[in-house]
């Protein structure tokens, strides 16, 4: 996975983070399929290069050379399936130092549909492009922002005056001009340790700016809640305030939010990325030789899809409380309603491996004369010896 990224920043996982990142900012996101020679040295040739939807002209509408329809900057056949992509050759927002700014700049290059992979979540059917996921609470937050700052300025406006100077009788100052020195500055400011001497019938009264109100946290709130609902996150997430929450209130939260997000992992990332990428990736290492794979060239599309079905187990999760979820998986498992693999996989971790590594372990403590007590075949849930498990010391074993 070190050599998939095309520009050379990150590895494999690294560009599932940064298509979803831009899908979720954007709405959509591409990855190009861009293969290599084979002097590049590369173990297979297939790079993937990740660009953002920009790349792709929404206002392009139009009919092909070859009768296909131009929808949004893709290109339909007659049956409605999607044969190429028309993209910008570069970024159309780089600015004057990109290609954009040259000759031939906004020209588009097609590119066939089977390198281009369009990473997006469809709300509705027939939906072509992607919608950016705060499309439906920009207003929102726009004036929510203007709010915000409007607050700020009154506050700051305010605690700009210290206090105010009252006099009786305005009959010797007539035009309201206050004491100043001989370089015309205002005498009317103060320092540290400063006493003023005020002429008769003056009084001072210093500011008292009202404050934002009770009010301004909770509506703050309320907004907030408002927008992570579009959004489908919890507030606290939003926010990362966790002021208002327990344990029960939090660990419902992110139920549901673990839910849309296995939703998005296993219908979008997993189904749009992943597989495209392990089917073009496989094709190209059994086509130069890195993999030898009998019958998946010439074996007809039956063979090679025995070939390509393949686990996607995502990262696991970190819960609140892990003792009360531990104790919970271990009476699903002994209850039969849940088996060691699907609790293992919960976890980010391929059943197969922990179990060789386990055997990997009690080989080697076995070797070494070793007891663990996290060794069931040796110690009970008590923490005592089970009968006959451990061998006595003149019977050759070390000690523990």
């Amino acid at each position: 996975t070190d050599t998939a990224d095309a520009a050379g920043l990150t590895d494999f996982y690294g560009l599932q983070a940064l298509a979803c990142r831009a899908m979720l900012e954007g709405g959509e996101a591409l990855v190009r399929l861009r293969y290599r020679r084979p002097e590049d040295g590369l173990p297979v040739a297939l790079q993937l290069q990740v660009l953002e939807s920009e790349h792709l002209p929404v206002t392009l509408n139009t009919q092909a050379e070859n009768g296909n329809v131009i929808r949004a900057g893709i290109e339909f056949d007659s049956l409605g399936r999607r044969v190429a992509y028309r993209l910008y050759r570069s970024h159309p927002e780089d600015g004057v130092f990109a290609p954009m700014s040259g000759a031939g700049g906004l020209q588009t290059v097609r590119v066939k549909a089977d390198e281009i992979l369009h990473l997006f979540r469809p709300l509705r059917p027939g939906q072509i492009r992607g919608e950016p996921w705060l499309a439906r609470a920009l207003v929102k937050l726009q004036e929510l922002d203007q709010y915000d700052d409007a607050e700020l300025v009154r506050k700051k406006t305010a605690a700009m005056f210290a206090g105010f100077i009252t006099r009786l009788g305005p009959e010797d100052n007539l035009m309201g001009e206050g004491v100043a020195d001989q370089n015309g500055v205002a005498l009317a400011g103060l320092e540290p340790g400063t006493l003023q001497i005020l002429e008769p019938g003056e009084d001072v009264r210093f500011s008292q700016p009202a404050d934002v109100g009770g009010s301004y946290s909770d509506f703050l709130r309320m907004q907030f809640r408002a927008v992570a609902a579009a959004m489908g996150v919890t507030y606290e997430q939003l926010t990362g305030d966790l002021t208002q929450v327990n344990y029960s209130s939090i660990r419902a939260g992110l139920l549901e939010f673990r839910r849309r997000v296995e939703a998005l992992q296993r219908g979008v990332l997993v189904h749009q990325l992943c597989r495209p990428i392990w089917q073009a990736w496989m094709a190209q290492a059994v086509l130069e030789g890195a993999l030898l794979m009998p019958g998946f060239a010439r074996g007809g599309p039956a063979r090679r899809r025995a070939f390509l079905p393949c686990k996607w187990i995502p990262q696991g999760w970190q819960w609140v409380d892990p003792e009360k979820e531990f104790k919970a998986l271990q009476l699903a498992i002994r209850s039969g309603l849940m088996s060691r693999s699907e609790a293992i996989s919960s976890f980010g971790y391929d059943a197969e491996d922990v179990d060789r590594e386990i055997a990997a372990d009690n080989a080697r403590a076995d070797a070494l004369g070793l007891v663990l007590d996290s060794d069931p075949r040796k110690v009970a849930k008590t923490g005592a010896a089970q009968p006959g498990a451990i061998p006595d010391a003149e019977d050759g074993a070390l000690p523990a």
